[in-house]
């Protein structure tokens, strides 16, 4: 009988995550087994938290300057890539924002939106490397768990899009997100340039366009659960539906403590009077420094 249950159970296992393999996809770079993807992940982990800050520590920081420039201007083009071929692969004429199930087919634009897919993942492995830039550089105070984790959870999610759902319902996640990575390399790309980071004013509103990106991915993968016929899997819908309520919580808990204490400091360095001899007067302390 255990024999039989044991069976049962990995036959299951089989059908579920070699049975339903997009056969499109899995000679793709990549994207056939999930050990290479383990394997980068696990180095790049071990790099940006233990070996990375370990081998700084006594060291001046990198400055990168040109590396950085040329890293964010090639992180523009592919995101823009990106969301050209999300837009053209079935967003912006093909694709139904209330359901839209996976095209396994060969249809050139079912095929379009698989490699815009496999793209996607391309450039969330790539971009493990904003973190190695931080570590270089001795950034420390940028490699926050947040960081981390969602640059060590994007690369998963995307393999698993790659591997079961290249197209379909949750490729709009891919779309925003590219659009937001446009903007948001851009800055990077100007904040490498000495001369231009003191026109660097909006980096908070980047936070802001990420968080109002997971609201929408939210509301757009959690009305699958309230139709019945959508036959694009509801069990993702409803994972990229978390995904995207952990990430708006995190996104917004990093906003409110970056930049509300940012505010509330700058309101208090401003709450200065001066008396009828000009002495400047700190409302705070009631203290009075002679000019």
């Amino acid at each position: 009988m255990a024999e039989t249950d044991t069976t049962n159970f990995f036959g299951r296992f089989v059908n579920v995550f070699v049975d339903n393999e997009d056969q499109r996809t899995k000679s793709w770079f990549l994207s056939n087994s999930p050990g290479p993807l383990v394997i980068i992940l696990v180095t790049y982990l071990y790099f940006c938290l233990y070996a990375g800050p370990r081998y700084m520590k006594n060291r001046k920081p990198f400055q990168l300057k040109n590396t950085l420039v040329v890293y964010n201007v090639i992180q523009v083009v592919f995101s823009i890539v990106l969301v050209i071929e999300g837009l053209e692969g079935g967003w912006r004429k093909h694709y139904n924002f209330r359901c839209q199930p996976v095209d396994y087919s060969t249809n050139p634009n079912a095929i379009r939106m698989a490699r815009a897919v496999w793209l996607y993942y391309m450039a969330k492995v790539v971009e493990l490397l904003d973190t190695v830039f931080f570590v270089l550089r001795k950034k420390n105070s940028q490699v926050t768990f947040l960081h981390v984790w969602h640059h060590t959870l994007m690369p998963v999610c995307s393999f698993i899009g790659v591997k079961y759902f290249a197209g379909g319902h949750g490729t709009l996640l891919g779309l925003i997100n590219s659009f937001i990575h446009v903007i948001m390399y851009v800055y990077y790309m100007l904040s490498a340039i000495p001369s231009m980071q003191k026109y660097l004013w909006w980096k908070r509103y980047l936070t802001i366009m990420q968080i109002i990106q997971f609201l929408v991915v939210f509301c757009h993968t959690i009305q699958l659960q309230f139709q019945p016929n959508c036959t694009f899997p509801k069990s993702i819908g409803m994972l990229l539906s978390i995904n995207a309520a952990l990430f708006t919580y995190m996104f917004s808990s990093f906003y409110i403590k970056s930049y509300n204490k940012k505010a509330k400091s700058a309101v208090n360095e401003k709450k200065i009077v001066y008396d009828e001899n000009n002495n400047e007067i700190s409302v705070g302390d009631k203290n009075i420094k002679q000019n």
